[in-house]
């Protein structure tokens, strides 16, 4: 019985244009797919010195993204879809800046935003370490998601501080308990010395002694660190062990110019007939290679203080019912105290966004 049925051959040469056309049109159409991804914008904020500006908040103006520059000035923007952005730079003391950047799909944009120091007029304003480090400050206290307060080096340098403590003292709602004079452990808003705990860039330290919980700050100097942070309520990135507050050493690394830090004082004490109280720091560091991607820097600090006690100890008789004194001892006390310390860092940039550091 005879069936019925087709055949059908392929022919080179007979394809369907309309087949062509769309073969064409998703070939030309894949650079484009490429192109269409997000971007990322990345930057640094420094004023016109080329002094790195922490703590500064950056906006862009077509969305409501916000950021806060690190502690290298640098400041980063992900998840972007192509086009044009203008990104906004703001820090206490200085002028605004605005600057354009152009997103395209894929890829990294990068913006360098220059500071200016603000004016008035023709006022002139003349500043010097001091200031430049107490804004810094406030900055990084307006920028910031908890309760924090920051003493930075420069302020630390421009006051006697002995050891960390001392420091530390001088900062709102914070205490200290006392040992023959110098500070030794810290109170946060009242609370006591074992309720707080210690960190150094972000890494708790547990106490030397087996007794106690707190740490003794008094075994640490005071200029050997680049700042001294008081977290006073904690936030999500932080341990829950503190009820009272943190106190964060920040330690010191090598910044974009070349540094040499060299600093001495003495004095003395009239007590026990004068004794000598004397201090000697410094600091070396630099950055080498190739967009300074590598960075040294060591820092030592060596504290002498000669302390003494004139006592007096008054010895009442108990067999008198109103206090009576027959008799009163004469002591004086002389020792010193020496307190060095160390430290240093090394760090590498892989890119503008991450790297490796060693302290």
């Amino acid at each position: 019985m005879p069936s019925n049925f087709c055949r059908s051959t392929f022919i080179p040469g007979l394809i369907p244009r309309s087949f062509l056309l769309a073969l064409a049109f998703a070939v030309a159409s894949l650079p484009a797919m490429a192109q269409g991804g997000k971007g990322i914008i990345t930057g640094r904020a420094t004023d016109t010195s080329g002094a790195i500006l922490q703590g500064a908040e950056v906006g862009l103006q077509q969305s409501t993204a916000t950021t806060v520059t690190d502690r290298k000035g640098e400041f980063v923007f992900t998840d972007l879809l192509p086009g044009s952005y203008t990104v906004t730079v703001s820090y206490v003391g200085f002028s605004p800046f605005s600057g354009s950047v152009t997103v395209a799909g894929g890829q990294d944009a990068h913006i360098d935003a220059v500071l200016k120091v603000a004016s008035k007029g023709e006022e002139i304003v003349v500043t010097a370490e001091r200031p430049h480090g107490e804004a810094e400050a406030i900055n990084r206290e307006r920028s910031s998601d908890n309760i924090l307060n920051v003493l930075p080096s420069g302020v630390i340098r421009s006051l006697p501080n002995a050891n960390i403590a001392d420091a530390v003292g001088r900062l709102p709602s914070v205490t200290l308990e006392r040992d023959e004079g110098e500070g030794k452990y810290v109170q946060i808003r009242g609370t006591e010395p074992r309720l707080n705990n210690l960190t150094i860039d972000g890494i708790t330290i547990p106490a030397p002694e087996a007794s106690v919980r707190q740490v003794k700050l008094d075994t640490i100097p005071a200029d050997i660190v680049e700042a001294v942070e008081i977290n006073k309520t904690l936030s999500a990135k932080q341990d829950a062990d503190a009820i009272g507050g943190s106190v964060n050493l920040v330690t010191k690394t090598a910044g974009e110019l070349p540094a040499l830090t060299l600093e001495s004082i003495g004095g003395f004490t009239p007590i026990v007939n004068t004794r000598y109280v004397g201090q000697v720091d410094g600091t070396v560091g630099q950055r080498f290679l190739a967009n300074k991607k590598l960075g040294i820097l060591f820092g030592a600090s060596y504290d002498y203080n000669g302390r003494g006690i004139d006592d007096i100890e008054p010895s009442p008789d108990p067999n008198h019912a109103i206090p009576y004194y027959d008799s009163m001892d004469l002591r004086e006390y002389r020792y010193k105290r020496t307190r060095y310390g160390f430290g240093g860092s090394v760090d590498y940039e892989l890119k503008e966004t991450s790297g490796r550091f060693l302290h």
